[in-house]
């Protein structure tokens, strides 16, 4: 059975480019965001981890770390991360994940139980590890995707669910159809018509069980 929002991730121990992380901890009290690839020197994921990096201050910003895993070694990623700045223009400062036994793709089923990295492999024997993972402060798996290895991520889209789960979980509302920060809530159902008004002030009821209102400040 596949992790399934809400899960606790697996936790794990793992060589980085930048030493030995256990995932749990290296998260802490922070947002996190998994991201993985099927192998290191590919041309759509070195695009990735440059808008990833491209990113950097708008996860801290968040109180979001990010990581990559790649299932290669740590100094192919160290070789690598040289490639993706180049491209980026910018520093990489995230850590890369050494998964080069498949452990983390496997215990987040990415790859099934009996997959293995045969001798003169392609990014092809490990396609499906193509995957985001947003993980709460709770340990627990708040949204996940994954994309074939012929389209990119878009990184864009990735931090606007970010903002969209920060927001859901604070405000304790949810978020419409094609929502960014700044654009009107949706209003819980569980929350009554009095209740709203003492919260929100004025909403607009589109249908009893859609009502939508614009958050404070």
């Amino acid at each position: 059975m596949g992790l399934r929002i809400n899960d606790v991730v697996p936790n794990f121990t793992a060589e980085t480019d930048q030493g030995t992380i256990t995932f749990h901890d290296w998260i802490g009290d922070s947002w996190a965001i998994l991201f993985s690839h099927p192998k290191d020197f590919t041309p759509v994921c070195t695009t990735e981890f440059g808008a990833v990096a491209q990113l950097a201050e708008e996860w801290q910003a968040r109180g979001t770390k990010v990581i990559g895993v790649s299932v290669d070694g740590v100094e192919d990623h160290k070789g690598w991360k040289k490639d993706i700045e180049s491209y980026a223009g910018t520093g990489a400062g995230f850590p890369i994940i050494a998964d080069d036994g498949l452990a983390v793709s496997k215990a987040f089923d990415m790859l099934p139980a009996e997959a293995y990295l045969p001798d003169g492999r392609t990014p092809a024997d490990s396609a499906t590890v193509r995957s985001v993972f947003i993980i709460g402060p709770d340990k627990q798996l708040k949204l996940s995707m994954t994309y074939p290895m012929n389209v990119g991520r878009n990184f864009a889209e990735v931090l606007r669910a970010l903002d969209g789960l920060q927001t859901a979980s604070k405000e304790n509302v949810a978020t419409p159809a094609n929502w960014t920060p700044g654009g009107d809530v949706v209003i819980p159902v569980a929350v009554s018509d009095a209740d709203a008004k003492a919260k929100y002030g004025e909403f607009t009821t589109h249908f009893p069980y859609l009502r939508t209102t614009k958050l404070p400040g």
